[in-house]
């Protein structure tokens, strides 16, 4: 269907209204743009094509962010074992239940991690910190499961994002580690599916439309943070996040 793209008119005009929403939200909170892609492409598309569709914007985007911030060396020496379990999670899952879509790897499994997402962020609970002996042991334990997750669903938010927030790093450093766990889970992904052949140089004509959208629509974010509240507005996209996540649930179950 993608390698079709520009023989239908309303496909490319869809496709960057949900690069540029992705963009934006990433732009204002620092997060959200493979979850809120993915979520919105798996409405029309298989998850394995949503996920390879995600690989380039979300590579380039997630690169400026790592980059934009002070702390990446101490980021990298504190969170490598973060790192190293995101990239063995994803292919132990990816041996173990295929490639995002495959039979485990559902809309179903995608809506419910949306859900315990959306759920975890609106509630306000917080996972505690670690203590600094346990800190490496919890860091690889936290990455492999978001490995495995991403590996079935395409979206590496749980539990990597509640745990790099519990670590109570300052916010250019959260947002930094978060541009650095989700690079290194943007290219264990691409790794993978380029192994299951379900990302192809076909794809890279609806690849560098989605980059651009996503590209303008983070710009936009972050101009739009200055004027909105961060808090507020995350607070209205956790709760539209959990409505699509439910979505997604009840439609894959039928």
């Amino acid at each position: 269907m993608l390698e079709d793209l520009f023989t239908t008119p309303w496909l490319p005009m869809a496709l960057a209204l949900v690069f540029a929403l992705a963009g934006f939200v990433k732009g204002m909170v620092g997060l959200g743009l493979p979850t809120i892609a993915m979520a919105l492409l798996s409405l029309r598309l298989a998850p394995a094509e949503a996920a390879a569709l995600l690989i380039v914007p979300s590579l380039v985007t997630n690169v400026w962010q790592l980059f934009n911030g002070p702390a990446l060396r101490s980021l990298c020496r504190r969170l490598w074992p973060l790192q190293l379990g995101v990239v063995t999670g994803t292919w132990v899952g990816a041996a173990l239940l295929g490639t995002p879509g495959g039979s485990v790897g559902s809309r179903v499994l995608l809506g419910l991690c949306l859900l315990a997402y959306a759920g975890l962020g609106l509630s306000g609970l917080a996972l505690p910190a670690p203590r600094p002996a346990h800190e490496r042991l919890a860091s690889i334990t936290a990455g492999a499961l978001t490995g495995l997750l991403a590996a079935a669903t395409g979206v590496f938010v749980l539990p990597a994002v509640p745990y790099l927030q519990s670590l109570r790093l300052g916010r250019d450093e959260l947002v930094q580690a978060l541009g650095l766990t989700f690079t290194i889970s943007t290219l264990a992904l691409a790794g993978q599916l380029m192994a299951g052949r379900a990302f192809t140089a076909g794809m890279l004509p609806a690849s560098a439309l989605a980059l651009s959208a996503a590209l303008m629509g983070m710009a936009l974010g972050q101009w739009a943070r200055e004027g909105l509240s961060p808090l507020a507005f995350r607070r209205w996209f956790l709760a539209g996040l959990g409505a699509l996540g439910g979505y997604l649930a009840l439609a894959g179950a039928r």
